[in-house]
């Protein structure tokens, strides 16, 4: 069995070479200049940090055993190259928060100030506007927001949204298979589910957003009057803010002074500061967010009614069955992007979980299909 330290030291060193790997990616496809200096500076954290790792193995009597990135670094940078780093901002928000924790009470980590260096990446992000001249509000808001968990994830969701319509619709169809046998009942069934679910979903996010917008705008409208009414206040607010970043009082004095010359510019920092808000998009479009929850969902509800179409008889109850298991395993396969757990563990238990539904609703619709008749 391999010594416990080491295992630890293989994990801290494998995390921080997919950070690496996935930031130094992130710059070199960035086209925006500002945003891939942030992400260069980021990388060259994550990359001081992993020989930090390298160099404590050899220490402890172990190599390396040559760390690479691991498949969903690999997968993510793929995400953000094909459809702009904006896609996994949110995400790498979230993780990066976690994360920021990961060596508390790891006393090599500590001596060597790398909580710091996690907790003070939104340090870096500052310190790379200030240099170039700005990032723009939305991206500064991504990826300052990695402090606070981020503001919504287009992957997470993604993934989610179709597991809501896989899962639901395959328990739907199931449920009625076990009380018929008539494919084309299950199958005008499977439909129906899906239309319903993907309406339902998709006015539920539309009142969602538009309901965030609107609380979001009498936030930023209020910081509004209180900047024009008591700015000294908002100063000094905004101050601490920057204190608890990490400045020194004198640096983060400077700072406020030089956004106050600018309402608007003081304006759009203490919201994405304070209130966690970008003024310029603050909260998302609920039309684009109705219409990619009808989608995904209807993504997901498909896969347990495509066999109903073209086969008869017993095939397309099986074939639903199947062609469900294999969307649960890629789902509980993407699901691992955000917990960090294994690819074998969240493939299982997203595979379990979901046909535990069905089999359920199935042994369900069985016995009231035997009471029935």
């Amino acid at each position: 069995m391999s010594d416990p330290r080491i295992r630890t030291l293989r994990q801290y060193l494998q995390g921080e070479v997919d950070a690496a790997y996935l930031y130094t990616s992130l710059a070199a496809s960035e086209a925006d200049r500002n945003l891939g200096d942030v992400f260069r500076r980021l990388a060259e954290t994550e990359s001081r940090h992993a020989d930090f790792w390298r160099v404590r193995l050899l220490r402890a009597g172990a190599p390396d055993a040559g760390a690479t990135p691991g498949w969903s670094a690999r997968l993510l940078a793929w995400t953000a190259n094909t459809f702009g780093s904006a896609t996994i901002l949110p995400y790498l928000a979230r993780i990066e928060a976690i994360e920021s924790h990961g060596y508390d009470g790891e006393p090599d980590a500590i001596a060597a100030g790398m909580p710091a260096d996690e907790y003070g990446h939104a340090r870096i992000v500052q310190a790379a506007a200030l240099e170039v001249g700005g990032l723009p509000g939305t991206t500064l808001a991504m990826v300052e927001g990695r402090r606070r968990g981020g503001n919504g994830n287009a992957l997470r969701a993604a993934v989610l949204g179709a597991n809501d319509g896989l899962v639901s619709n395959l328990s739907l169809v199931m449920g009625v298979a076990g009380a018929t046998a008539d494919e084309h009942t299950v199958l005008l069934t499977g439909l129906a589910g899906l239309v319903a679910g993907a309406c339902s979903m998709a006015m539920g996010e539309w009142l969602s957003v538009s309901s965030a917008r609107e609380m979001a705008t009498r936030k930023i409208n209020t910081e509004a009057v209180a900047i024009a009414e008591i700015p000294d206040i908002e100063r000094q607010d905004l101050v601490v803010v920057y204190r608890a970043k990490g400045f020194d009082a004198e640096t983060a004095r400077r700072l406020v002074d030089r956004l106050f010359k600018s309402p608007g510019e003081a304006l759009g920092t203490i919201a994405r500061e304070e209130l966690g808000i970008d003024p310029a998009d603050p909260g998302g479009s609920p039309w684009s967010a109705a219409a990619a929850s009808f989608g995904l969902f209807a993504l997901g509800a498909i896969f347990p009614v495509v066999p109903f179409f073209a086969l008869t008889g017993a095939a397309p109850f099986v074939a639903s069955f199947v062609l469900s298991a294999l969307a649960l395993c890629v789902i509980g396969a993407a699901t691992s992007l955000f917990t960090g757990r294994s690819l074998l563990i969240s493939t299982s238990r997203q595979l379990v979980i979901g046909l535990a539904a069905a089999l359920v609703t199935f042994g369900i619709g069985r016995a009231v299909g035997v009471i029935a008749s």
